[in-house]
């Protein structure tokens, strides 16, 4: 009799968990859909406004520098705001540049509309993230962070999915008319599934903002992990924005549908960056990220195939790897602020995000200038640096 309790305690406790994370990762996926999705026509895009390769890709990542702004704001902020209103408030407003990205007639108006993108997926994310580490036991805290970075392989996969379908058949306007209609559908399913919370008590005044960025940043482990995090960013973006110009020419020369059909290599790192949390536990965190940065390293070779299924491969290894890494990172930097844990999650956040920008201003112009083996070259530096980096962690 004791063990049928027991057993049924634990069904109970995994239905609890596997239901937490679906509305986790859903959040996740409803918040961060508009960040790659303009990544998949990339082509089109360049096409569309008559720029090169590189200047198309600066202005579809011009997104993080947003992000990088807003989560350095938000963790100066953080303790006045309250998380589930935040979080509402930032799906709403994000409707109006991804609606409004449509009818960009210029190039630096899409920029500009990327921007503040960033800003409002930026601060959802942060308070996200926020909430998370403040409502979330410790021993579940792992498992919940894997949960919103795994939503964010399925942004990720699906939104490179259905915005080069979209694109395809309701053309770029229709697209992303489609994207903002998410972005609301995101606010109405954070109204329904998140519970109202009081902003920290730590402190209200203007200086707990600043003190908390100071206690971090004065904290080597956690310096060492919004390095990683700037890099691993840094690395995703330089193989999966221009790669699309690589698939699209000769000698594989894939159309637009098909460049579309390639992201289902994200489709592995649904089921392993949930896995991010147990590793982190069984084998430290240090251990998880240096394994996630090795796969995503294996795979770089495999690049610089002219042949599709080993290309393929490669970026199916080096999405499994960066976001593994950036799952356990995420969740290290965060829980591992005893106190402030909303300024380590916006220091976390605006070093993640500068990465993708820098990553897409550098590699842009090494993959102009050098190729698409350069590019790949400068991937792999970033690993590098990343991994010694790991060193710090504990």
């Amino acid at each position: 009799m004791t063990e049928t309790i027991a057993i049924g305690s634990s069904l109970r406790s995994l239905a609890r968990d596997a239901g937490r994370g679906a509305v986790i990762a859903t959040i996740a996926f409803l918040t961060l859909v508009d960040l790659f999705a303009a990544q998949a026509v990339l082509p089109s895009l360049a096409r569309a406004y008559g720029v090169s390769p590189a200047a198309m890709g600066l202005a579809v990542n011009a997104s993080t520098l947003g992000m990088a702004i807003a989560a350095l704001t938000v963790a100066l902020i953080s303790a006045r705001i309250e998380r589930r209103r935040g979080i509402v408030i930032s799906l709403c407003l994000l409707a109006v540049p991804t609606f409004l990205l449509g009818y960009a007639p210029d190039i630096s108006t899409f920029s500009i509309l990327r921007v503040m993108q960033g800003l409002c997926m930026a601060t959802a994310f942060s308070l996200t993230l926020a909430y998370l580490g403040e409502n979330c036991a410790s021993h579940v805290a792992s498992g919940a962070f894997a949960a919103y970075i795994a939503g964010n392989v399925a942004s990720n996969l699906f939104g490179r999915l259905a915005s080069a379908s979209l694109a395809d058949h309701l053309g770029l306007r229709g697209n992303f008319i489609v994207l903002a209609l998410l972005n609301v559908v995101g606010a109405a399913f954070v109204i329904s599934t998140i519970h109202m919370s009081r902003a920290p008590a730590a402190s209200r005044n203007s200086g707990e903002g600043v003190a908390g960025l100071r206690a971090n940043l004065g904290q080597p482990e956690q310096v060492a992990s919004y390095v990683i995090g700037f890099l691993i960013l840094f690395a995703f973006i330089g193989a999966f924005s221009f790669i699309n110009f690589v698939l699209a020419h000769p000698p594989i020369s894939l159309d637009g549908r098909m460049l579309g059909l390639i992201y289902l290599v994200f489709a592995p790192s649904l089921v392993t960056t949930p896995l991010a949390g147990q590793a982190a536990s069984a084998w430290g965190a240090r251990r998880a990220i240096l394994t996630g940065l090795a796969v995503a390293a294996a795979g770089l070779p495999l690049l610089l195939a002219t042949w599709l299924p080993a290309i393929l491969l490669g970026l199916c290894l080096v999405g499994v790897g960066t976001f593994f890494a950036q799952a356990v990172t995420s969740g290290y930097a965060t829980t591992k602020a005893r106190e402030h844990r909303g300024a380590a999650s916006g220091l976390y956040l605006a070093s993640y995000f500068s990465g993708g920008l820098v990553g897409a201003a550098v590699l842009g112009q090494v993959f102009e200038h050098f190729g698409w083996s350069g590019c790949v070259a400068g991937v792999f530096v970033a690993l590098a640096v990343a991994a010694v980096s790991a060193r710090r962690i504990s």
